[in-house]
């Protein structure tokens, strides 16, 4: 079942791109988070998105929010994107997909993974849900609604 906006954001854990535990309930309670779930590393519009939020990072910290990129590549490959890209931000592995039906995250086009935003508050509600192929938007609509709370 898919998250909807006002449910709580689930407890979950996966690997980073120093091979550490990411714990999403280190952030409950102390920051907004933007979870952005993405196709894969390297293709042109996961790379102009990932890019787009490097190009904002500071403007989401200013606003105090954490932002979190998850797609099923391996932790190796997050870190070559990661360093070619010089992206400030986490990115998590969800190599087994379980995050992605966690958040009920579904396949554009019948095989593509789906490209989804959430913006969590700072006490780990959901706030927004955005679902578009289209990278850069996700950027906008997430600073929008962290500017408006």
């Amino acid at each position: 079942m898919a998250l909807k906006v006002g449910d709580r954001l689930p407890d979950f854990k996966s690997k980073d791109t120093n091979g550490n535990l990411f714990d999403s309930q280190n952030y409950i309670g102390k920051q907004p988070l933007v979870i952005y779930f993405y196709p894969k590393d390297e293709t042109k519009v996961c790379t102009d998105q990932a890019c787009s939020f490097r190009d904002n990072y500071q403007e989401f910290k200013d606003l105090g929010a954490e932002v979190i990129g998850i797609s099923a590549d391996s932790v190796q490959s997050h870190l070559k994107f990661k360093s070619k890209f010089n992206l400030p931000f986490i990115l998590l592995s969800d190599n087994d997909k379980k995050l992605r039906k966690l958040f009920g995250v579904e396949n554009d086009f019948l095989f593509i993974p789906g490209r989804q935003t959430f913006v969590i508050d700072e006490i780990g509600i959901i706030i927004l849900i955005f679902n578009s192929m289209s990278g850069t938007i996700h950027i906008k609509k997430a600073l929008q609604v962290l500017k408006s709370k």
